[in-house]
């Protein structure tokens, strides 16, 4: 008789985001005398891979993913999959879809010629929503399914109707904040006994020691520091709002230096903006890094410009690193934040985002009451794993 439950997750990558960073923390945290995992990845030679515990069991890619990697005439040789992949990208390049539009798209398209996974398992996991659910549900044979949503999940129309089928089928609906959860509701109202709170996972420990590991890149500490850290994307970050700020910021001739860490589809148009309002020595692109603690450790205000998250595990990030925050008032903020606190909640105007970094830097009896707060404040909440544990033993 086998003394380990099979446990399955499934996550689209492990690049940087805050749901791959909760999933890594979950996995180092896990009990394995209880379980015994395996993860399935969508893509992979994500950075957070080196952090996965040696008792993870990291599946092989999906056939359809290796077959992406043949070249064309060997591709050939497969007709069925090669037309749905032509179908596919018929649909992809005439449409301005979002992520919703595309995975439905994808998994009209693809998901008939992805094979049901042969291993049984006790519990699968889809820790994020879109692909990884469809997946879990569609092709994965498992006694308990769970699916995770880890942001303020905006379905209508076709997508929502589309969606509603694997929701349905799933044991549980887990999300990963208060505000997830009362907007996921307003979307299925009939699945609310389903869904329940579990929040990502952040360990203190962990983020501390990483932070006082040495950064790749030099940062100037002349004047004061600004960072935000996500991934380059305009319609969720607002780091349009954030360069607006900045331009605001130095017009004004406050010096300062503010360091973006990621990467993403918004980058060539930041570059453009950069450069267009002579701003390349002080708004700085450092790129990806699979350890942006160093770098937000040397930073004297840490700043989220996002338009909504799931939660806003950076922020939590920047908190254990008693590094000040300036906020946009997205609807799970206030989970996190105490405006004057630990730092300072702002409307979206880029004009109120540069007048709280302002404030910051020129109120020292304020700044020094909002450290000594957060030098006080909760670290990590690795406790969370209670949850996790309770969601997946009914």
């Amino acid at each position: 008789m086998r003394s380990k439950k099979r446990l399955l997750l499934a996550i689209d990558s492990l690049t940087i985001g805050g749901a791959e960073k909760s999933l890594v923390t979950l996995l180092n945290l896990l009990d394995y005398s209880r379980y015994e995992v395996d993860l399935q990845l969508f893509a992979y030679g994500g950075a957070f891979t080196q952090f996965l515990p040696n008792e993870v069991n990291l599946l092989p890619p999906l056939s359809y993913t290796q077959f992406l990697n043949k070249p064309l005439y060997s591709q050939l040789s497969s007709p069925r999959i090669f037309l749905a992949r032509v179908y596919y990208s018929m649909l992809i390049h005439k449409s301005t879809s979002n992520h919703s539009d595309k995975a439905r798209i994808y998994w009209n398209t693809i998901g008939s010629i992805i094979p049901i996974f042969k291993k049984e398992y006790d519990v699968a996991v889809a820790y994020a929503q879109n692909t990884p659910t469809f997946y879990v549900i569609d092709k994965i044979k498992a006694h308990k399914k769970y699916v995770w949503v880890n942001c303020i999940f905006h379905l209508e129309g076709t997508n929502k109707k589309f969606q509603e089928h694997f929701y349905k089928e799933a044991d549980g609906i887990a999300l990963v904040s208060d505000d997830a959860l009362k907007h996921f509701k307003t979307v299925y109202p009939v699945l609310s006994d389903k869904m329940s709170v579990v929040f990502d996972l952040y360990d203190a420990n962990v983020i501390t020691r990483m932070s006082k590991l040495p950064s790749n890149k030099d940062i100037d500490k002349s004047v004061p520091v600004i960072m935000t850290t996500g991934r380059l994307n305009k319609p969720q970050k607002g780091y349009d709002l954030a360069l607006e700020a900045a331009k605001i910021l130095h017009e004004k001739g406050v010096e300062f230096r503010w360091y973006a860490i990621g990467d993403g589809p918004y980058r060539a148009e930041m570059e453009c903006y950069i450069e267009e309002n002579h701003l390349q020595d002080v708004f700085i692109l450092l790129g990806f890094t699979a350890n942006p603690y160093s770098y937000m450790r040397q930073c004297d205000i840490y700043v989220q410009t996002s338009r909504h998250e799931g939660f806003g595990l950076t922020i939590a990030e920047a908190r254990i690193l008693n590094r000040p925050v300036v906020c946009t008032n997205f609807e799970a903020c206030t989970m996190q934040m105490i405006d004057g606190k630990n730092g300072i909640v702002t409307s979206f105007t880029p004009e109120d985002i540069a007048d709280a970094i302002e404030k910051l830097m020129t109120d020292k009896n304020l700044y020094s009451s909002i450290q000594n707060y957060l030098k006080q404040e909760k670290k990590g909440n690795v406790e969370e794993i209670g949850k996790f544990y309770q969601l997946i033993e009914q």
